[in-house]
C-alpha cells in the first residue's frame, strides 16, 4: 500500500497488517500450552492451579511485553514509518559508536528467528494430522511423512516470496482475520464450559506458580512461557508495511482472540488433565484436542496455513532488516527486487534461497517441533534484549520521556533477561542451533564493519584539484581515442576536494581514458528511509562533475537512472555543455554515451597489516566477491561497464631486504 494509506486505518490495511504483521505470534497457541504441558511430565504431572499459573503467565506475558512495550513504546520509535531494530540503531546511533554492538547482536539474532520460525510452526501444525483417525490409521506415529509434507509446504512458502509482501498480505489477509476468529470461537466454547478460568486475570496466579512445587521447572517454566509473545519484534519489524495506526487498531482484536483461545485450552485440560485415556496420548497438544468432534480435519487445514503466514511474518520481517543492514554497511551487497509499485515491498533472491535452505535443515535435523521448540524462542529473547537497550537512548533523548527512560528499560530488561535464561537453560536441547546461526549471520556483519573500518582509516586520497591541468590536458589530447564521452566512477567517498588516489591512477596512469566530462559519483545513504536528494560540484570547471547522492536505506540505488536526469539539469543551467550526437534512435540527443568504470580491489601483498586484520581484509574481499555486482548492485547492468583491478595497499609498505650479489667480471 502506499505511504500516505498506510497513515490512515482502511479495511486493506487491516486485512494486510492480519496477513504480514500477526502470522508468527497468531500461531503460538498451536504449541505454547503443549510444551508447558510436556516439559511438566505430561498431564498425570497437572493441577488446577498450574493450568490457572500458566494461562496468567501467558495473559500477563502478551500484556507487558507485546502491547505495552512493543505496541505502546516501540511502535512510536519509527524512522519516517519504518520499524526494526536497525531503523530504531539508526535513530539513536549518535550517541555512541558503541550501539553498533547491540545492532548486530540483534539483527542476527532475529535472522536466526526467521529460520527457525517457519520450521517449528509448520511441523506443529503438520503433527496435528496425527488427530484424524484415517491418517494415523494410515501412518501411525511415522515422522517422515510429517517431515516430507513439511519440507513441501516450505518451499511452496519460499517460492511465493518473489511476488512481495503485498500480494503476501492480501492474500493471506483474509485468511488470517478467519484463523483469529476460529481461535477466538474455539476458545470460547471449552472456556463457557469452565468460566472460572477467569481467574487466571489475577497475576498471583501467575507468581505462586514460579515457585510452586507443582510446577517441576521452577522459574526456567518462563522460557516456554516466553513463546506466546515470539512474533512482537517481528511486529516492530514488518511496521513499515502496513503503518502503525493500522496495528494499533487491530491488536485488540487479535489480542482478544489469543486469550480466549489459550483460555479454552486451560479449560479444557482442567476437564481432563484426570482423565486416563487422555492421559495415554503420546505428544498430546491441548490446541488439537481441544477442538470439537468432527473438526480436527478442519482445524489442522487452517492451522497449516496459519503456519505458513506466521513464517510469512518473519520472512518479510528479514528481508525489511537486511536491505537496512545492507545499505548501513553493515552486510555485503544482495540483490534486491521491488515487486509492483508499492513501497515497503521488496524480496532478496539470494536471502531467500539461504532462508530456504537453512529452514529446510532445521526441520531435517530436529525432525519433531518439540526437539524445536528447545531452540526456538531463545534467539528472539536476545532480540528483545538488544531493542531495549536501543530503546534506552531513543527514549532518553526525547525530553519527554527522558525521566522514564531508566525506570521503562530496568523494567523490561529485568522481565527479558528471565526470559533469556530460563530459553538458555534448553542450549544443549537444541538451543545451540539458534546461537549458532545468530553468530554465523554476526560474524560476517562484524568482519564487514571491521573491514570497513580497516579500509577508511588507510585510505590514501589526494587533491581533486592539483591534477585538474592534467585532467583538462588529457581531454583535449587528439592523439588518443575518446574512451567515451562520459566517464563514470563510483566513489566510496567524496567529500571537499579530496578523492581516493586509485580513481586518479584509472585515468592518468593505468590506461589514460580520454573523456569529455569525468564523473565522480557517492551514494551517501540517509537515516530517513525515502530520501531522494543530490548535490552537485563542478570543481570549476565544466568537464568535472562531483556527485552526491543522498539516498534513504529503503531506496533502490539506481545510480544510472538518476544521472540521466542530472546530466539534463545540468545541460539546461549551462552548467555542462551539450553533447550533440551526430548518430542516434533519437533526433536532436544532446547527451553522450556513458562509461563505468568499477575499481576493484585486491589486498597487495606489500600490505603491512597484522595477521588479524589481514585475515579480516581476505574474508571481506572474498565474500565481496561471491554476491551481487557493483553494476547490478547500482542498476547498471545494461550500461556499458569497465573493471579494473587496482592492488588495495593498507598500512606501511613492506620494506625491501635485498642485497646485491656483485659479480666481478673477468
Amino acid at each position: 500500500m502506499s505511504s500516505s494509506k498506510m497513515k490512515k486505518v482502511t479495511a486493506g490495511g487491516l486485512l494486510v497488517a492480519m496477513g504480514v504483521v500477526y502470522g508468527d505470534i497468531g500461531t503460538s497457541p498451536l504449541y505454547v500450552m503443549k510444551a508447558l504441558v510436556e516439559d511438566n511430565g505430561g498431564l498425570r504431572t497437572l493441577t488446577p492451579d498450574f493450568i490457572l499459573g500458566s494461562v496468567s503467565l501467558v495473559f500477563w506475558t502478551l500484556t507487558l511485553l507485546t502491547t505495552i512495550k512493543y505496541v505502546l513504546i516501540a511502535l512510536n520509535a519509527d524512522n519516517h514509518g519504518e520499524g526494526g531494530i536497525f531503523s530504531l540503531y539508526t535513530l539513536v546511533r549518535k550517541n555512541s559508536r558503541y550501539l553498533i554492538i547491540p545492532a548486530i547482536i540483534g539483527g542476527a539474532a532475529l535472522l536466526a528467528d526467521g529460520v527457525l520460525t517457519p520450521a517449528v510452526t509448520v511441523t506443529t501444525a503438520i503433527e496435528g494430522l496425527r488427530g484424524i483417525p484415517v491418517f494415523f490409521d494410515r501412518f501411525g506415529n511415522d515422522q517422515s511423512i510429517i517431515v516430507g509434507i513439511t519440507l513441501a509446504i516450505l518451499l511452496v512458502l519460499f517460492a511465493l516470496q518473489r511476488f512481495g509482501t503485498e500480494f503476501v498480505g492480501k492474500a493471506f489477509g483474509p485468511i488470517m482475520l478467519g484463523w483469529f476468529t476460529f481461535l477466538g470461537i474455539v476458545g470460547v466454547m471449552n472456556f463457557a464450559g469452565d468460566l472460572s478460568v477467569i481467574r487466571a486475570l489475577d497475576p498471583r496466579y501467575a507468581i505462586n506458580l514460579l515457585f510452586s512445587p507443582d510446577n517441576s521447572s521452577g522459574l526456567f517454566i518462563l522460557g516456554n512461557i516466553f513463546l506466546a509473545t515470539t512474533g512482537a519484534e517481528a511486529l516492530y519489524s514488518d511496521l513499515g508495511h502496513v503503518g502503525k495506526k493500522n496495528i494499533y487498531a487491530s491488536w485488540p482484536y487479535i489480542k482478544i482472540c489469543l486469550m480466549l483461545n489459550y483460555f479454552g485450552q486451560a479449560a479444557w485440560l482442567l476437564q481432563v488433565y484426570q482423565n486416563p485415556t487422555y492421559q495415554e496420548i503420546e505428544n498430546l497438544n491441548p490446541f488439537f484436542q481441544a477442538l470439537p468432534q468432527g473438526w480436527t480435519v478442519f482445524g489442522v487445514s487452517f492451522a497449516t496455513l496459519a503456519a505458513i503466514i506466521a513464517s510469512q511474518a518473519l520472512l518479510s520481517g528479514s528481508f525489511t532488516l537486511v536491505s537496512e543492514a545492507i545499505k548501513l554497511k553493515l552486510l555485503p551487497r544482495m540483490q534486491i527486487i521491488y515487486p509492483g509499485a508499492s513501497i515497503g515491498q521488496m524480496y532478496i533472491p539470494a536471502l531467500n534461497t539461504l532462508l530456504w535452505i537453512a529452514c529446510s535443515g532445521v526441520v531435517l535435523f530436529f525432525r519433531t517441533s518439540t526437539h524445536m521448540e528447545a531452540a526456538y524462542g531463545l534467539a528472539i529473547t536476545v532480540t528483545m534484549l538488544m531493542t531495549t537497550v536501543l530503546l534506552y537512548f531513543y527514549l532518553h533523548q526525547n525530553k519527554k520521556t527522558r525521566f522514564l527512560a531508566p525506570f521503562i528499560t530496568l523494567f523490561f530488561a529485568v522481565i527479558e533477561g528471565i526470559f533469556f535464561i530460563s530459553s538458555a537453560t534448553k542450549f544443549f536441547h537444541g538451543g545451540y542451533v539458534a546461537i549458532l546461526l545468530a553468530c554465523l549471520i554476526i560474524g560476517v556483519m562484524l568482519i564487514w564493519e571491521w573491514g570497513n573500518r580497516i579500509q577508511e582509516n588507510a585510505a590514501e586520497e589526494v587533491a581533486l584539484s592539483t591534477y585538474i591541468p592534467q585532467l583538462k590536458q588529457l581531454r583535449e589530447d587528439d592523439s588518443l581515442p575518446l574512451s567515451q564521452t562520459n566517464v563514470v566512477f563510483m566513489v566510496p567517498k567524496l567529500q571537499d576536494d579530496q578523492i581516493g588516489q586509485q580513481f586518479i591512477y584509472s585515468i592518468l596512469d593505468k590506461r589514460p581514458k580520454r573523456a569529455k566530462v569525468y564523473w565522480f559519483v557517492n551514494v551517501e545513504v540517509t537515516d530517513e528511509p525515502y530520501t531522494k536528494k543530490y548535490e552537485v560540484s563542478m570543481a570549476d570547471t565544466d568537464f568535472i562533475v562531483k556527485l552526491k547522492l543522498y539516498l534513504g536505506f529503503r531506496v533502490p540505488q539506481e545510480v544510472n537512472l538518476y544521472i540521466r536526469q542530472i546530466i539534463q539539469e545540468l545541460m539546461k543551467d549551462g552548467r555542462l555543455p551539450l553533447q550533440p550526437q551526430r548518430y542516434s534512435l533519437t533526433p536532436g540527443r544532446n547527451v553522450g554515451d556513458f562509461q563505468f568504470v568499477m575499481i576493484e580491489e585486491e589486498l597487495s601483498n606489500a600490505t603491512a597489516l597484522s595477521k588479524w586484520q589481514k585475515q579480516v581484509m581476505q574474508t571481506k574481499l572474498f565474500i565481496k566477491r561471491h554476491t551481487i555486482s557493483p553494476e547490478r548492485w547500482f542498476g547498471l547492468e545494461y550500461s556499458d561497464v569497465v573493471h579494473e583491478t587496482v592492488p588495495l595497499v593498507i598500512g606501511q609498505m613492506k620494506e625491501s631486504s635485498l642485497t646485491e650479489l656483485r659479480i666481478e667480471e673477468r
